[in-house]
């Protein structure tokens, strides 16, 4: 049996990977072991450890590395305490893989104390572009230490291989946040209003807002614009979540809290869950904010997604949606043709380009023969495009 741990410190992340591990936990040649960190593990964010756990997920290990404060110097010792946490753990539990998705911070500093313990990594999700983040450079960065490759579109494919990394060691799976979009049963609206003790109201819209890490001290300004531009639509019910722990996520929100204690349409959730969140996007009608949510998942539930800002600037996207800048005139007019007929018309058949909701079934197919065949390694030869 070959034993592979699997990291998760977002409630994103996990809600992604949820489908992944379920399937190698079923699968007898599979040792599966789900090490929890970072955000879950914080009362500030919602303490998300707990839905892992009542989703039936058992935890190898919980490795507590968040401190309380989101400053550039804050982050960096948050690297540095998951090396020190993650080299220990390594050393105890010996993997013979770690599967990581997409592109924080704390994964790349737990990429770095696998690949000084010589465990071959399985990465999902390089290849995207986010120009407006640092995650950009820190996916990056983690494809170039991972062996294994599974990206979301052909596109993104291709630019994995163009970083040198060898064709056969590189798969299309699609997105899993299509995967479940499609294959989630949802509550009903009388279920959601009782699990989330709130009145949904006639007209629902799902927001999340995060930092753009790129961007010097735009987070205050750019959700005080936010806020005055949802205050036009007192009709909607604003269900929002809060940012994650990302440089300046704690402005965002504060102002989010202080506006929710004022506003009675605006209602904010440290987390929601995946199937909480799932089924509100079912009712929606639309979504708005900066989160990779919007382009990827929400395509799928033909609705629209207000992009606001260069926080998502190329990702590849569906016509679904609707590009706007972070000023209260511009989201307004968004929001103004999200509500169209005209608009809710034009994509009622679009494609979603993010695959068709086979992902995880693939990810776990070729991981296991990867595994059980000795076929991942540490080293790797630089592939040149001819």
């Amino acid at each position: 049996m070959k034993k592979i741990v699997v990291l998760t410190a977002t409630r994103a992340e996990y809600g992604l990977l949820a489908p992944v591990i379920k399937k190698m936990d079923m699968d007898s040649q599979i040792d599966v072991r789900v090490v929890v960190t970072g955000a879950h593990l914080s009362p500030e964010f919602g303490m998300t450890i707990n839905e892992i756990k009542e989703d039936g997920v058992r935890v190898d290990k919980e490795i507590d590395i968040l401190l309380s404060s989101d400053t550039p110097a804050a982050i960096s010792k948050t690297m540095g305490l998951a090396m020190i946490g993650f080299a220990d753990y390594f050393a105890e539990s010996k993997p013979d893989a770690l599967m990581v998705l997409g592109d924080r911070y704390e994964t790349l500093a737990v990429c770095a104390a696998a690949m000084n313990a010589q465990i071959p990594i399985v990465h999902l999700y390089g290849g995207e572009a986010t120009e407006g983040l640092i995650d950009e450079a820190v996916r990056n960065a983690i494809t170039k230490l991972s062996y294994l490759h599974f990206t979301s579109t052909e596109e993104y494919r291709h630019r994995v291989i163009q970083m040198g990394e060898n064709p056969q060691r590189v798969y299309t799976a699609g997105a899993i946040g299509v995967e479940n979009a499609l294959h989630t049963n949802f509550m009903s609206k009388q279920e959601l209003e009782k699990s989330l003790e709130c009145s949904l109201g006639e007209k629902i819209a799902v927001l999340t807002f995060h930092p753009v890490t790129l961007e010097h001290n735009t987070a205050e300004i750019q959700i005080g614009e936010l806020i005055k531009a949802i205050k036009h639509y007192p009709e909607i019910t604003f269900i929002c979540t809060k940012a994650n722990a990302d440089m300046s996520g704690r402005i965002i929100n504060d102002s989010l809290q202080k506006c929710a204690e004022t506003q009675k349409n605006i209602i904010l959730f440290d987390s929601l869950g995946l199937k909480r969140y799932l089924s509100l996007l079912s009712y929606a009608e639309f979504v708005i904010g900066n989160s990779s949510s919007g382009i990827i998942e929400v395509p799928s539930f033909k609705i629209p997604t207000i992009n606001i800002g260069d926080r998502q600037k190329g990702r590849t996207q569906a016509r679904s949606v609707i590009n706007c800048i972070p000023k209260a005139d511009n989201i307004i007019e968004a929001i103004s043709t999200a509500l169209s007929e005209e608009f809710k018309n034009s994509i009622c058949n679009i494609v979603n380009p993010y695959g068709d909701g086979n992902a995880s079934e693939v990810i776990v197919n070729v991981t296991k023969e990867f595994l059980l065949n000795n076929k991942l390694k540490i080293q790797k030869s630089f592939y040149d495009i001819t």
